[in-house]
């Protein structure tokens, strides 16, 4: 792959640093009360923005399928939203003694209370009964953050519904009535989310750069690089081993999609909810930093190995289809 071709492909990622680069050059246009109106245009419109997105490219027929696989996604939501944010939570219980920088661990926390990613995150938890990313992930939130939340509990869940829930229904709706258009058009729903994301990630740092109190020693920021791309080799590998088990039930494809729901967090869900949770809070950017390295993170662990997992994949898929056929009557 050519470099212009890599560039084109991970686009977002070089517009997140773009974004970040141009909020500390003129951060005076995306803070509060500035000429974006950030308060309005992106906790309301942007956020519902994304989600209504969500809802219209969500293929409803999809739903029907993942109820066929309720083992794999239930699996997947208690590794995500249970034993992940407990682990992280035991974890930081110990590098809270250490120097690095204590807004930056708050966002670790604020990783391991993440979905996976959103597109995967509404199929698997309707599969399983219910929006867990979106109710649970906030109650994990002020549960292991506290009171760094300086939002009213019933303030957030109600603006949680009317820009995340409310739009994504509005935007199955509006699907059902322009499926065919939808499907001979194919239009960007990814490149449009990323899009708005880009947005909300730029005003939030406008608020850091534009407050001179906060400060992020690069001591901090390259432990936490380490720290994240280790919790994802040992969670991909936890996941791995657990579901190789003789006795787990799952298949190689199944195996395939555990390691890879279960350690992915969702930026597109990640980053609003934050901005809601945490709304006014002025190390809120600091808090945002881990996840979106984790994000750049997942892909690039991600594209490593998926040649390796394919290739073990499609071995241990031939080996169980040998074993499985019946063995030839041996002529006396």
């Amino acid at each position: 792959m050519g470099l212009l071709e890599r560039l084109r492909k991970e686009w977002f990622i070089l517009g997140i640093v773009l974004v970040i680069a141009v909020a500390r050059l003129e951060p005076a246009v995306g803070v509060k009360g500035g000429p974006l109106k950030p308060e309005i245009t992106i906790t309301y419109i942007a956020v519902s923005a994304i989600f209504f997105n969500s809802g219209l490219s969500l293929k409803t027929e999809e739903l029907t399928s993942a109820l066929m696989h309720v083992k794999l996604h239930l699996f997947v939501q208690i590794f995500t939203l249970v034993f992940f944010p407990t682990a992280i939570w035991l974890f930081l219980q110990l590098l809270s003694i250490t120097p690095i920088n204590e807004w930056l661990l708050k966002g670790l926390q604020t990783v391991g209370c993440m979905p996976p990613p959103v597109s995967s995150a509404v199929i698997l938890t309707k599969a399983v009964g219910g929006n867990e990313g979106i109710v649970i992930t906030p109650l994990l939130l002020l549960l292991f953050l506290g009171s760094s939340s300086s939002v009213p509990f019933t303030s957030i869940f109600s603006q949680l519904f009317m820009t995340v829930v409310v739009p994504l229904i509005i935007g199955q709706i509006v699907r059902r009535y322009i499926k065919d258009w939808l499907e001979r058009k194919k239009p960007p729903f990814g490149a449009i989310s990323s899009c708005v994301l880009l947005m909300i990630i730029y005003t939030t740092f406008c608020d850091t750069f534009a407050n001179p109190n906060i400060d992020l020693d690069k001591f901090s920021l390259i432990i936490i690089v380490f720290i994240i791309f280790s919790i994802q080799m040992s969670f991909m590998s936890l996941t791995f081993l657990f579901s190789t088990r003789n006795n787990s039930g799952f298949t190689p494809a199944d195996t395939v999609a555990i390691v890879f729901c279960s350690t992915h967090k969702s930026l597109t869900l990640g980053i609003p909810m934050l901005k809601i949770v945490f709304a006014g809070y002025e190390h809120l950017s600091l808090i945002s930093v881990p996840l979106l390295i984790y994000h750049p993170a997942q892909i690039l662990l991600g594209s490593l190995l998926v040649p390796t997992i394919k290739s073990w994949m499609v071995s241990r898929q031939k080996a169980l289809k040998l074993t499985r056929q019946p063995k030839a009557p041996v002529k006396v």
